[in-house]
């Protein structure tokens, strides 16, 4: 027997991976609701930073992954040095880019400035928004990482249970960075949720160190009990050049990546904006407003799993993904209105981490359906590659259109529209898996049944 064949070595691994990426989603939103205190003078404990800057940090996290193609050679490092190696090194590099941006916010760069593109940054904005660019390539390096191990120890088990509780521990990373964030910060420093989430960080490359114990025994065990002559299995197969065409031959790929791009760039930066929408716009006392931004994560944490099942079950993968980003667009037009209740801010939460419970849930369990397992490392990473150019871009046209619009409603429409052309993207999808027969509407047990 397989050591993946066992129900509590693999929900161990499980565990164990999930974890580390769960403290990678806290560090990648932990400054989310400080961008008020970053826009207060350094007089009164801030940076004086202004909307535009906090803007281009929030984005910045994209740029070395995209414009250095780094996120796409993370992919040929995953094929070609494996799991064990990857993982270490996002991990690693993940501390080291939360260094740099402790060091910036912790430094008086006094009133230097440093000039990118055409924006116009404070050193202090500059040298953390390059913390963040290094800290996003371990961040995305570690999610691609965690889903070909989850497609190694759970092919042939509960794989979309498995992808559907990763992505809950990693909502919960997320919702408790927009929860303890900012009070934290208010009652010692702005610097203290950085210190928290180095100890966090490292916590999760011990917990990763483990997994690379576990992950040898079972590829020892493997090589031990395999035939001379056998086929290598899909986990052992080195990275093809040729891989990469037979992947981007495939129409489903283009638009899973292609609604990657417009749902995770109405999901990912809002919440980077929304604990300051809650104070500015609905009048929230900022020490609780991130619990209002983090309603959305935290309603993932049971619902991913719950939606996974229901898909591993019945099926209808893509009309939960179509109905998970209806919804999401339905919730930022409802952001956009004249509208300053909040109550009515909270329902909208609620209906957004529903949203963002749907689609995920579905999504990423009909990848292997469309692409073999062979290509499933390159495909992961040019996935995420691509998606990471919506999420470079769009905190940047936000930031920009809150300095123009305070009342936040050009923002939440650009939101709005980008959500509205994910769903329209996974009607597309639909309409390609009934003429492909990719089965992405069929349940993944009865699959797995009739293998």
């Amino acid at each position: 027997m397989r050591l993946n064949d066992s129900p509590i070595a693999r929900w161990t691994v499980l565990i164990i991976v999930a974890t580390a990426m769960m403290m990678g989603y806290f560090v990648n939103d932990v400054m989310s609701p400080l961008e008020a205190l970053l826009e207060m003078p350094r007089s009164e404990g801030g940076l004086g930073w202004t909307s535009s800057d906090y803007g281009f940090f929030s984005g910045s996290s994209g740029l070395i992954n995209v414009f250095l193609l780094m996120l796409f050679f993370s992919g040929l490092i995953l094929d070609k040095m494996g799991i064990r190696f990857t993982g270490v090194l996002a991990c690693s590099l993940m501390v080291l880019g939360t260094l740099i941006k402790y060091y910036a916010v912790t430094t008086d760069f006094g009133d230097t400035q440093f000039t990118f593109l055409n924006y116009q940054l404070p050193t202090s904005a500059a040298v953390a928004s390059l913390g963040f660019a290094v800290f996003g390539v371990g961040y995305e390096m570690t999610g691609i990482t965690v889903s070909k191990a989850m497609v190694k120890w759970f092919t042939g088990h509960e794989l979309a249970l498995a992808m559907g509780i990763q992505l809950a521990m990693a909502r919960l990373g997320t919702a408790a960075a927009l929860s303890i964030s900012a009070p934290i910060a208010r009652h010692f420093s702005l610097s203290t949720p950085l210190l928290v989430s180095l100890s966090f960080l490292i916590i999760g490359l011990l917990a990763f160190l483990v997994f690379c114990v576990m992950d040898n025994r079972l590829d020892t065990a493997s090589s031990a009990t395999q035939h001379p002559s056998a086929t290598r299995t899909v986990s052992d197969d080195e990275f093809r050049f040729s891989d990469i065409f037979v992947t981007l031959r495939n129409p489903g790929f283009w638009l899973i990546t292609l609604f990657c791009v417009l749902f995770y760039s109405a999901v990912s930066p809002f919440l980077k904006f929304s604990t300051k929408l809650m104070v500015m716009k609905y009048g929230v006392d900022p020490d609780i407003a991130g619990f209002f931004s983090s309603i959305a994560p935290f309603g993932t944490i049971l619902m991913t799993p719950l939606f996974g099942l229901i898909y591993d079950r019945y099926g209808k993968g893509v009309t939960l993904v179509i109905t998970g980003s209806l919804m999401l667009a339905a919730v930022h037009f409802g952001f956009s209105l004249p509208i300053h209740n909040s109550t009515i801010a909270i329902a909208l939460m609620v209906i957004l981490s529903i949203g963002y419970s749907l689609a995920p849930a579905a999504l990423w369990p009909c990848v292997p359906k469309i692409i073999p397992l062979k290509c499933l490392g390159t495909a992961y990473s040019m996935i995420f590659f691509i998606q990471n150019f919506g999420r470079a871009i769009i905190p940047m046209f936000v930031g920009k259109a809150n300095e123009v619009d305070p009342s936040y409603t050009s923002s939440m429409l650009i939101f709005g529209f980008t959500a509205f052309g994910a769903a329209l993207t996974a009607i597309a999808m639909w309409y390609t898996d009934r003429r492909k027969g990719y089965g992405l509407q069929l349940p993944n047990i009865r699959k797995n049944k009739n293998k």
